[in-house]
Formats: C-alpha cells, sequence, structure tokens
C-alpha cells in the first residue's frame, strides 16, 4: 500500500515541475531527490511526454542529481572496502557519464578478449611469452590501441568508449589489458610513473614489491617491453629524481584517482566547468584524509 501512495506522490511532484514560482520548483526537488531512485523513471516518462523544454530541463537536472548522488555513494563504498576491484573502479567511473551503461555487456567483452588469449595459453610459456601472446590477441586480432590523434578526448578514459573505438589512453589500455592478464592469472599490474601510465610484470614471491617487477609493459604502445633502465632514462628526460613508488605496482585507488584527473584535465580542455566541478568531488572521496 505503502508503495502505492509512493508512486501517486512522484506523479503528483512531477506534475509540477514546470510550476513558474521557484519555491514551489525548490519544494518539488527536494522531495523528488528524496525519492532518488525511485524517481528516476517517471521523471524520464514525464520529461518524454513534456514539450515544456523549461520542464525537460528540470527533470534532466534532477535525474543527473540522484544519478551523480549515486556514482558518489558507489565511489566511496568502493574506496572505504579496500577498493579490491580495479575493473569495478572503472565502472564506477564510467556510471558518471554513462548512467544507464550495461556494465555487464562490458565485462562480457572482456572475457570474450580473455577467453581467446587462454585458448593460445601452454603452461610451460615464459613470462615474455605470455605477453606477448596477450599482445597479439589484444593489438592484432581484437585492434586495440592508443588514441595518438585525439588524446585529451575525455572518451578515452571510459571502458564502454574504448571497447568499442578500440582506442584509448595510457590507463583505460592498461586497466583492460591488466584486468584480462589478471583473470588468466598473469601477475601485471599498473605502475604510476608520472606523464605516463605503465604496466609491470610482478614475480609475486619477491617481498619486495619495486624489485619484484621483472620488466615493464606500455600498454599504450602495443604492449611494448622494457626494462627498469627505461624508466631511469625516461625519469632523466623528465629531469625527476627516481622514487620507489615510479618502479613498482600502484594501488587501485591510485589509478582510479589518476583516471579523475585525467578526466579533470579533458573537461578542463573543453570549457566544461560543471563537469570539473563535479569531478573534483569525486577526487574528495578518493583522498587518503577520507580513509
Amino acid at each position: 500500500m505503502k508503495e502505492r501512495s509512493n508512486v501517486a506522490e512522484i506523479d503528483a511532484l512531477v506534475k509540477l515541475l514546470d510550476d513558474p514560482d521557484e519555491e514551489v520548483f525548490s519544494s518539488v526537488q527536494e522531495k523528488l531527490l528524496e525519492y532518488g531512485n525511485d524517481a528516476i523513471s517517471h521523471l524520464e516518462t514525464a520529461w518524454e511526454k513534456s514539450l515544456d523544454t523549461m520542464m525537460q530541463e528540470r527533470i534532466e537536472n534532477i535525474v543527473h542529481t540522484i544519478q551523480f548522488t549515486n556514482v558518489k555513494q558507489d565511489l566511496n563504498l568502493w574506496y572505504q572496502s579496500g577498493a579490491f576491484d580495479l575493473l569495478q573502479g572503472a565502472l564506477i567511473i564510467n556510471r558518471y557519464q554513462f548512467p544507464d551503461l550495461d556494465e555487464q555487456a562490458i565485462i562480457n567483452q572482456i572475457e570474450d578478449i580473455k577467453r581467446e588469449i587462454w585458448v593460445g595459453l601452454q603452461y610451460e610459456m615464459s613470462s615474455i611469452e605470455k605477453i606477448k601472446l596477450i599482445n597479439h590477441i589484444f593489438y592484432n586480432q581484437f585492434g586495440f590501441g592508443g588514441n595518438t590523434k585525439n588524446h585529451h578526448d575525455p572518451q578515452n578514459s571510459y571502458l564502454n568508449q574504448v571497447l568499442e573505438s578500440k582506442k584509448g589512453n595510457q590507463i583505460s589500455l592498461a586497466i583492460i589489458y591488466s584486468t584480462i592478464a589478471q583473470k588468466l592469472d598473469i601477475p601485471v599490474y599498473g605502475v604510476n610513473l608520472p606523464q605516463h601510465f605503465i604496466l609491470g610484470y610482478i614475480d609475486e614471491s619477491n617481498p619486495d614489491r619495486e624489485q619484484a617487477v621483472l620488466f615493464y609493459i606500455n600498454a599504450f604502445n602495443k604492449g611494448a617491453i622494457f626494462g627498469k633502465h627505461d624508466v631511469d632514462q625516461f625519469l632523466r628526460q623528465l629531469n625527476l629524481e627516481p622514487q620507489p613508488g615510479f618502479y613498482a605496482p600502484c594501488s587501485n585507488a591510485e589509478i582510479v584517482r589518476r583516471i579523475i584527473r585525467n578526466l579533470i584535465s579533458a573537461y578542463e580542455n573543453l570549457g566544461a566547468a560543471e563537469k570539473v566541478t563535479e569531478l573534483k568531488q569525486m577526487q574528495d572521496i578518493l583522498s587518503e584524509t577520507n580513509n
């Protein structure tokens, strides 16, 4: 019975959204936001039926506020729970721009690539041979590559767009690559290098995380394999002092922080001030002081 009365109240509130009185609208908006997800389908139906641009805009803003609140809550829960699943963290960021996305479809696409690699894996393969197999399937067969033409496009940071276009930035490609590798029990993890993001193949029996990296992989450049001396040289070119964090695997939270930083930079370039403000709120959720 309570559910029926809720539906009736939401419908009544939605009908008041075209009220020209700002005070009435403000009160209606507040109540709809309290209903949260329960109000979304009613709001979307009203948007489709309405020819009033002001009402449509109000509906869009309310729906976005509800969905953005969901993203912030999900991100906070992911972070406070230990940020164990990198793919889940990246999907939450994806939800910011694509709230109605079928996330299972993304997971299925990644599983398809994993399956193709699994078929070719052999027990006696060396670590380098395993990476060469991943590279062949991921870059040659599926056609993934770095988006060198439009590197600052925010779409490079959203997994659904990268899986569709097969083009991404260093982090999105590295997330897909390392997720597939880890699903195959191949120990490949993200390394947070300044001005670049790379992957490290880890000797999991070595407790020293920095020394445990057997070699590095550049997911942006067709999985190119390189060593520690190449990282040294890269840092020298940037005039940066070597630090342990530049060589060792980083946390999932650090990777998701970097996705957000990339998006802030991309939207600043586009002059999308509202998105920059919202992404900074998401950045605050992942700040070390919030743990």
